[in-house]
């Protein structure tokens, strides 16, 4: 697939602090009444369009690509997902990113999807980001109704535990649980430290000024703020990603599926991307080298708009 000219950044006019004033924020309570904070932005004249973010993400990340979206006539929701965000907190530390089970995430994806699958008819289309990106695939391999297309940018099919091997991350994960640690955070992060807010923003992005969007929204909005994962959620990540790697019935997916990732990816596994991505049958695969970081639809505009270019003329050949 070529992608087609780049579209015009909106960064010029669009206020990426701010929501936009026709969108509508609210909450969808789950099965269990749990509450998730969501956003829809959009008149649906393209089709609905279901965002799904990352870990320790919140909707405020991307409002910019939101209101792309938008502008192209898709009727765009996002949530939050349980636990981070606006959707509440899973430990009494409303710093630590918790959760108990990654199948939780999965009947909260299930369930959601579901009615916003009955809200319309007209094209379907997930983009999922990191964690979403795992979450979405996991879903559809156990069974989730396929939109009429999927896209996952820089997803989380396996977890980059670099130095450390795989075997002894899980080691050490598992024995932190065992140990009565499981919500407590796996790492320290100095909300102050310019040098750890520097390393972080490197592994994320090249972009400063979208890095700093981030911090002003934590700053301004301490309850959507988040900070380490809990030593379970690392656990629950190594052993979801693997057992997601080793399911058959990825290679039967039947879903129209683009996948984008970053060479230098210091947070999830490129390989175990590419391997992945080659077993799904109607997968496509493209990698950015040195000029992406993990959060590619945050990157500078070079990769930001090619990426947006690539996903826009995906899904206006598959997802109509």
């Amino acid at each position: 697939m070529r992608p087609m000219d780049s579209p015009t950044s909106i960064s010029a006019t669009f206020d990426r602090r701010a929501w936009p004033m026709d969108g509508r924020l609210d909450y969808w309570q789950a099965p269990d009444r749990w509450p998730l904070r969501r956003y829809r932005l959009g008149d649906g004249t393209r089709g609905r369009m279901l965002l799904l973010n990352g870990r320790g993400d919140m909707i405020e990340k991307y409002l910019e690509v939101i209101q792309h979206w938008a502008g192209r006539g898709w009727a765009v929701t996002a949530f939050d997902w349980r636990g981070q965000g606006g959707s509440g907190r899973l430990t009494e530390d409303s710093m630590t990113g918790h959760i108990e089970d990654f199948g939780q995430w999965i009947a909260d994806l299930d369930a959601f999807a579901a009615e916003w699958r009955a809200e319309g008819n007209g094209p379907t289309a997930m983009v999922a980001h990191s964690m979403g990106g795992h979450l979405m695939l996991r879903a559809l391999a156990e069974g989730m109704a396929a939109p009429d297309a999927a896209v996952a940018v820089a997803p989380m099919l396996g977890v980059h535990s670099a130095p450390l091997p795989r075997w002894l991350a899980v080691g050490i994960a598992e024995l932190m649980c065992r140990l009565g640690f499981a919500g407590r955070q796996a790492w320290t992060q100095q909300e102050e430290s310019e040098r750890q807010k520097q390393m972080r923003r490197k592994r994320l992005t090249h972009d400063p000024a979208r890095y700093a969007d981030e911090l002003w929204w934590r700053d301004h909005s301490r309850e959507i703020a988040l900070g380490p994962p809990s030593w379970n959620w690392v656990r629950q990540a190594l052993a979801s990603t693997r057992a997601l790697e080793e399911n058959d019935a990825l290679d039967r997916l039947a879903v129209p599926l683009l996948i984008l990732a970053a060479r230098d990816d210091a947070l999830v596994s490129t390989s175990v991307i590419r391997r992945i991505a080659a077993r799904i049958p109607h997968a496509e695969l493209h990698v950015y080298g040195s000029e992406a970081a993990h959060e590619i639809l945050r990157e500078l505009d070079p990769v930001r708009l090619d990426a947006l270019a690539r996903i826009d003329a995906f899904l206006d050949e598959n997802a109509r």
